[in-house]
């Protein structure tokens, strides 16, 4: 591309970033860094009624923890701020009066009573009421009073908003990189207010007049934005700048595919649909992916999945990858589905990448909050247990029997194993087990073994009341392993209680 790449992330602080939003700064985040172009994080805080402290904070946090930085924010000046629309406004008035200017856009005095009176009258005789081309010069605005009139009621201080003043009878010829070419017939569209009666720019005149000014190239936003795109381009035309490519990604839809992702399904099905915790004014708390100890690259990785693909079988990427093989071009159109099992079996891939130190250390951090002190040598038991883990508090729930003692045998497993014999055959074990002088597992293994096979023993007798003694239920890796993480003076004691619990 011959124009350096400028893409931007433009969320509002309206409260948490839901995963649809992330996905999207993802996606602008790749495309980026995959044509060597900057990624803009502007944040259009215009509507303060709906402001809510905190949520910008949160967005930037959001991204550091899924590596996603930005090259520019409002943190980060790169030559093109301000970044928050807030501390712009200033900026706008003088495009509206750009417009008005060239005939492009109209002062409207109409009240919002006699708006819903000509909304009521057109619904009582099913119709749908549209301010445009066929009722404007009927209505009160510039373009139906004279110049004279127009000014007195400015001078008279009349409130007022200024309007798009759409084209009539025009074809408008569209491109979105992923949805192809797009026509619209300008004779449906309404004419937007850029201009508040207080003073601020609404969404539509503000967004172009920043990715004009803020030179964006791509813009890549979600589905929900396409019905803007008509009046986006016109809005372009009408200032006799070049309008930036347009991509409209699909939208993330429910787990059952109907409808798009919310929170009351996160809810409804148990899984977060914001990267991090979010607490409310009033203490309630929505869960998010990071305190449910989710990997960050997993997050990103699954995010990635929604609504891309690679045309591969790969499924497994690091940023990096994502980065070099990243495509508009193959963006699905159609929605993506929400698989959250999906998501569960990328973290659990990822969690298998971890290195056991790195590992050990955040369970170490996971025991402390259990208020669990041990000597146990962390990162072995870590590597014993991390295959059957998805996350880091599974490795708990598979191997707490490592630091806690049993207090009690599981019943059925229990009337089974410990039989008429199991006592003396377990305080055998114990004395095998206190002569050795190396408590590797091999050396336990071949110790206890040996001695079965010389008593011309079943393996199962002995096995089996050792796993309960030691564990407390059938489970863990092998038991030998787990004599040998213990230590033998644990190992020893946890026997003696077992041998003392048959009494």
């Amino acid at each position: 591309m011959s124009q350096k790449v400028r893409v931007r992330f433009a969320p509002s602080p309206t409260g948490p970033l839901h995963i649809g939003g992330v996905r999207t700064a993802l996606f602008n985040y790749l495309f980026a860094k995959k044509h060597g172009g900057d990624f803009i994080l502007r944040v259009e805080d215009t509507d303060q009624t709906r402001y809510v402290e905190g949520a910008e904070d949160y967005i930037v946090e959001a991204m550091n923890w899924l590596h996603i930085p930005f090259d520019e924010s409002p943190s980060k000046d790169g030559g093109h701020g301000p970044y928050r629309q807030s501390e712009r406004k200033d900026l706008y008035l003088k495009y509206a009066e750009d417009l008005l200017a060239s005939g492009n856009a109209y002062y409207a005095f109409d009240t919002a009573e006699s708006l819903n009176e000509h909304r009521a009258n057109h619904e009582a005789e099913g119709k749908t009421f549209i301010y445009n081309w066929h009722n404007r010069l009927k209505l009160t605005n510039s373009l139906a009073l004279s110049a004279g009139e127009t000014q007195a009621k400015i001078d008279a201080g009349e409130p007022y908003v200024i309007r798009f003043k759409s084209p009539q009878d025009e074809t408008l010829n569209m491109k979105d990189i992923i949805r192809g070419d797009i026509k619209i017939d300008t004779n449906i569209l309404d004419d937007k207010v850029l201009f508040k009666s207080d003073g601020m720019p609404t969404y539509h005149l503000a967004n172009i007049v920043d990715d004009h000014l803020m030179k964006i190239t791509h813009v890549i936003r979600g589905e929900e934005w396409l019905p803007s795109m008509a009046l986006h381009v016109l809005l372009y035309k009408a200032f006799g700048w070049d309008a930036p490519q347009f991509a409209h990604l699909p939208l993330i839809l429910k787990p059952v595919g109907n409808g798009k992702l919310s929170k009351r399904d996160g809810d409804k099905f148990g899984f977060p649909v914001f990267p991090l915790n979010w607490k409310t004014e009033d203490g309630e708390i929505f869960p998010g992916y990071r305190e449910d100890g989710y990997l960050p690259e997993a997050v990103v990785n699954m995010l990635a999945f929604l609504g891309w693909n690679p045309g591969t079988e790969q499924e497994l990427f690091t940023l990096d990858q994502l980065i070099q093989d990243f495509d508009l071009a193959r963006v699905n159109k159609s929605g993506a589905k929400f698989d959250f099992e999906k998501t569960k079996w990328f973290q659990q891939q990822y969690l298998q990448e971890v290195d056991d130190e790195t590992l050990a250390i955040q369970f170490s951090k996971l025991l402390k909050e259990k208020g669990v002190e041990t000597n146990i040598n962390i990162a072995p038991v870590v590597a014993s247990l991390k295959e059957r883990a998805t996350f880091v508090s599974d490795i708990w729930d598979e191997g707490s029997f490592f630091f806690e003692r049993p207090k009690s045998y599981d019943e059925k497993a229990a009337e089974k194993a410990f039989k008429d014999g199991t006592a003396e055959i377990l305080s055998s074990v114990k004395e095998i087990i206190n002569g050795l002088n190396r408590f590797e597992s091999s050396h336990i293994s071949e110790a206890v073994k040996g001695w079965i096979t010389s008593q011309e023993m079943g393996f199962g007798k002995v096995m089996m009341p050792l796993r309960l003694a030691l564990v407390g239920e059938m489970k863990g890796p092998d038991v030998f392993e787990i004599a040998s993480l213990l230590g033998k003076e644990e190992t020893v004691a946890r026997i003696e209680q077992a041998i003392d619990f048959m009494g």
